[in-house]
């Protein structure tokens, strides 16, 4: 391995993140000795096709079989498509594509051939981050709040900061960046609210065909049905004490509540179960944050966040008003974690995943040498 990397100083990592949104391939690069971070790089995004998400789509949920084979084969082709563009990249971090995840079950399923994506950009690739943690007794996710506490100090943040990240699945990271390390107890609790735009999405296609509800316009011009949100938040997932997550068809049945309701209630319900389920997880933070910063796609959806600043006892804003980029802040992330990953430093703790001890998850694969002759 490349002597930056295994050392102690700053490494320009790329990092690729493709979300249970199934929109496509976010990547970009990070200068961090896996601690610190000194600066942010490139970013690009790669979109699948509506033909390519239809592949996905059939894999979602399953373990094995020709389906995830194909959804495998089509996530590594398009992360080489999408990480060739980047130039002096020393090492990637490659989450692939979570197909299924049950962690006090089956375990955790992210598909994509981080050896080939070696083999293909020529440098070194860490993947498969969850599984170790699953198999420590971890929920394996989420994993990004090791690096939202690496941002809570690049943002120079003194008081309590909490990062929601609103993808297909909402998850929290509560950050008290009075302490020195993300492992020190105490410095982060983090766990998975409850279903975010996944619901929204799908409903936004199997009734309208359009792949989200843009600007939450549908929403808007909907009722919320209480009874149908008060059933949801029933649900026992609510309840639970941290660290928790969820697949994303967990909720599946959140689509039926509202089947008897036309387009715009349906769709405003739906977004209302969204913010709800993040006021519920509020409840498990140790005391209200400074802040709530909000990143993923569910932070373009002004009625969603309407709801979340109508609902929390806390300013609540986009990542984008303290200089973070949040349509790459998990792509970072795993830039990030990979650079952990090479260096021995843990990814998770008992407070982000509720894994047993420190873990520091991924398979390092190694570009082959080219031999002379």
């Amino acid at each position: 391995m490349n002597k930056a990397i295994g050392g102690a100083g700053p490494v320009r990592a790329l990092g690729a993140m493709s979300g249970t949104s199934l929109d496509g391939v976010d990547a970009a690069v990070v200068e961090t000795d896996g601690e610190r971070l000194f600066g942010f790089g490139e970013t690009a995004y790669r979109a699948y096709s509506e033909d390519e998400r239809a592949v996905l789509r059939a894999a979602l949920g399953k373990w094995h079989g020709d389906e995830v084979e194909a959804a495998a084969a089509l996530v590594t082709l398009a992360h080489v498509e999408a990480l060739s563009k980047f130039e002096d990249v020393e090492l990637v971090g490659f989450h692939g594509q979570t197909l299924a995840h049950e962690p006090k079950g089956r375990g955790t399923l992210q598909v994509g051939d981080g050896a080939a994506l070696a083999k293909a950009l020529g440098v070194p690739v860490v993947w498969d981050f969850r599984s170790d943690d699953v198999a420590m007794g971890g929920e394996g996710a989420p994993l990004a709040p090791f690096f939202h506490f690496a941002c809570a100090k690049w943002i120079g943040a003194t008081e309590p900061v909490a990062f929601l990240n609103l993808g297909g699945v909402g998850n929290l990271t509560y950050v008290d960046p009075s302490f020195d390390r993300p492992e020190d107890p105490g410095a982060l609790l983090a766990f998975d609210t409850g279903p975010a735009n996944a619901p929204i999405d799908d409903l936004m296609q199997a009734r309208l065909g359009q792949r989200m509800d843009r600007d939450g316009a549908v929403a808007r011009a909907g009722v919320v049905e209480t009874g149908a949100l008060e059933l949801f938040l029933a649900e026992p997932f609510f309840a639970k004490m941290p660290p928790k997550s969820l697949d994303r068809n967990d909720f599946a049945e959140m689509v039926g509540l509202v089947r008897e309701l036309g387009d715009s209630d349906a769709v405003a319900t739906l977004t209302a179960m969204s913010a709800a389920a993040v006021a519920k997880g509020m409840e498990h933070c140790p005391k209200p944050p400074s802040r709530v910063l909000v990143t993923g796609g569910g932070r373009h959806n002004p009625v969603l966040m309407e709801m979340l600043r109508v609902s929390l006892d806390c300013p609540v804003a986009p990542v984008e008003s303290v200089g973070l980029d949040g349509d790459m802040l998990e792509a970072q992330a795993f830039a990030y974690l990979a650079v952990r990953v090479a260096r021995g430093l843990p990814t998770s703790c008992p407070g982000t995943t509720g894994v047993r001890a420190l873990v520091g998850g991924g398979i390092v694969s190694r570009a082959p040498v080219e031999r002379a002759g």
